[in-house]
């Protein structure tokens, strides 16, 4: 595990209509969100990695499609740094991932199906009225990255 990464299993209910699943429920899960937003993303696409200054992401991995999230703590003060994780997230294994700033992440559609996240950042992108910089620090265009997703 990495220190102040929540993952928790989401569960479907199903019946003969379909499902229904609770992502989020204030008393169980204290996460101030600022915005939300849905990202499709096609088989075999990565997206990723990057990292966060300030903002703490809270990723729901629902289905259809699954993703392969990869997570790397770089955060000086962290008991964890230099810890990683690898977890499949979506249609098998319904998850909601919160990643603290500091944490790398990215994630890969690992799936047949093109796979659906849904992001409850608890800052706005690019701040109020989009006029500040972006809270990104992106490894994916880097050379020298470490972080690799395969």
């Amino acid at each position: 595990m990495i220190n102040g990464v929540i993952i928790r299993k989401i569960e479907k209910y199903e019946d003969n209509r379909g499902w229904l699943a609770e992502i989020f429920r204030r008393d169980e899960l204290h996460f101030d969100m600022a915005m939300a937003y849905a990202s499709l993303t096609k088989p075999g696409v990565i997206r990723g990695p990057h990292e966060h200054t300030e903002q703490s992401d809270c990723f729901v991995f629902l289905g259809p499609g699954s993703f392969r999230l990869y997570l790397w703590d770089r955060r000086n003060a962290s008991s964890t740094r230099g810890e990683t994780l690898e977890i499949e997230a979506g249609a098998d294994n319904p998850s909601l991932v919160i990643v603290p700033p500091g944490v790398v992440h990215g994630y890969k559609c690992v799936s047949a199906l093109p796979a659906l996240v849904i992001n409850f950042p608890d800052k706005l992108y690019k701040g109020e009225g989009k006029r500040e910089e972006i809270d990104e620090i992106r490894w994916e265009t880097r050379e020298d990255s470490p972080y690799r997703i395969k």
